[in-house]
């Protein structure tokens, strides 16, 4: 099943969802085939045959819902402490310079709650709090933005070659009068 907008089921789906399969359970034991349980279901035919062979070898439990797949793995105290720790810098917990790379916050998030993320995991951790991706500017430690500014008003245009204008005797190209 495609879900719009790359989400899952809301909760209140999910119980909706459940309703009909435990009403498909009905039907089986009433000895109904899967295409009259489909059609009267308004599912595929394919997700009875699932829910049949999951009810044969589990019983009723075998077609309960599992719950939401995506259930956050940190808490909100958990995500209060990370970003507490994230405000603190690279260098508070060891690493050389002051970048946070996604693979730096899921070691640092394996180290505080013993959790595992993958690097996308920890990009949508992230991107659900609120943080965003940034390119850190690079800039040399010793810049001076005043003197950069100067030499660019002052010497810049003593440097810079003039634009040769285009006209007879110049590399330009001109375009033939049409007669």
């Amino acid at each position: 099943m495609r879900y719009e907008q790359g989400g899952g089921l809301t909760d209140a789906e999910r119980v909706g969802r459940e309703r009909i399969r435990l009403e498909a359970v009905g039907r089986f034991e009433g000895g109904e085939k899967n295409r009259e349980i489909a059609a009267a279901l308004r599912v595929s035919e394919r997700s009875v045959e699932r829910w049949r062979r999951q009810w044969r070898e589990c019983g009723q439990g075998g077609v309960r819902s599992k719950g939401s797949p995506g259930r956050p793995r940190l808490s909100d105290a958990q995500i209060t402490r990370l970003e507490r720790e994230l405000e603190r810098g690279p260098l508070a917990h060891g690493w050389a310079d002051q970048r946070w790379t996604l693979a730096r916050v899921k070691t640092l998030i394996g180290r505080m709650f013993h959790v595992s993320y993958t690097v996308e995991g920890t990009w949508r951790l992230l991107k659900r709090h609120g943080w965003s991706w940034q390119q850190p500017a690079r800039r040399a430690i010793e810049r001076d933005d005043e003197a950069v500014e100067l030499w660019k008003k002052e010497v810049w245009p003593r440097v810079k070659a003039p634009r040769r204008p285009a006209g007879p005797g110049s590399s330009a190209r001109t375009r033939p009068v049409s007669r």
